[in-house]
C-alpha cells in the first residue's frame, strides 16, 4: 500500500482553524441553552422578585439563534467573500446551519410572545414541541463537510456523527417532555414532573454542546 500523502501546511492550518471555529460555535450555543434551562427551573422563585426573569429563557434562544445566524460560517459576508445566497445554495452545511439558527429564533420569538400574553392560540402552545422535534430530526441528517484526505478523517467524521445523534436524541426528549408538560388534562404530578424534566434536558443538551469536539 502507498503511504498517504503528507498534508499541505496551508490545508492543515485551514482545517485547524475551521475545527476551532466549529467547536467554539457549538460551545457558545451550548452555554445559551444551559442558561435557558437554568432560568426555566429557577423562574418560579426568581420571577416573584424580578418578573422580567420570565423573559430570560426565550431571550437565550433568540441570542443563540442570532449568534449562529451571523457567526456559524465565517466564509459568508460580512466576515468572508461569499454572499449568503451563494452559500446556502451551494453548500448544504451552510444551509442547515442557517435553518438551525432560524429554528432557534422562531422558538425564542414565539415563546417570548407567549410570555407577554400576545400568543394564546393552540398552535402557539404546540409550536415548541413540534418545531423542536423537527429540528432534532434534522440533526440526524446534518451534513458536516470535511477534508477526507486529512489524517483520521473517517474516525473524525464518525465521532462528529455520534455527537449529533446524542444532540438529536436529547432534542427529541426535550420536545416530547415539553409537549406533555403543556397538556392541561394530564395529572398534576405528571405535569410537574415533565415541567422539570424538559428544562433539565435542556441543560443536558447544553452540556453536550459545550463538550463538542471534532
Amino acid at each position: 500500500m502507498n503511504a498517504p500523502a503528507s498534508e499541505d501546511p496551508a490545508q492543515a492550518a485551514k482545517r485547524l482553524a475551521d475545527k476551532k471555529e466549529s467547536e467554539l460555535n457549538h460551545h457558545i450555543a451550548g452555554l445559551f441553552v444551559i442558561f435557558a434551562g437554568i432560568f426555566i427551573l429557577a423562574e418560579s422563585r426568581l420571577a416573584k422578585r424580578w418578573p422580567v426573569v420570565r423573559y430570560a429563557w426565550p431571550m437565550c434562544f433568540l441570542a443563540a439563534g442570532l449568534f449562529l445566524l451571523v457567526y456559524s460560517d465565517t466564509e459568508i459576508w460580512p466576515f468572508g467573500p461569499q454572499t449568503p445566497w451563494y452559500a446556502i445554495t451551494h453548500n448544504a452545511e451552510d444551509l442547515q446551519h442557517k435553518i438551525f439558527s432560524i429554528i432557534l429564533l422562531a422558538l425564542g420569538y414565539v415563546e417570548f410572545q407567549r410570555t407577554r400574553g400576545r400568543l394564546k392560540s393552540t398552535w402557539a402552545a404546540w409550536f415548541f414541541p413540534v418545531v423542536g422535534a423537527a429540528g432534532a430530526i434534522l440533526l440526524l441528517f446534518h451534513v458536516h463537510s470535511g477534508d477526507m484526505q486529512a489524517p483520521n478523517a473517517m474516525e473524525s467524521m464518525e465521532h462528529i456523527q455520534n455527537q449529533h445523534r446524542w444532540f438529536a436524541a436529547t432534542g427529541l426528549g426535550i420536545a416530547l417532555t415539553n409537549g406533555i408538560a403543556g397538556l392541561t388534562k394530564a395529572p398534576q404530578k405528571c405535569q410537574q414532573f415533565f415541567r422539570t424534566a424538559w428544562p433539565a434536558l435542556l441543560i443536558i443538551l447544553g452540556v453536550l454542546l459545550t463538550r463538542y469536539t471534532e
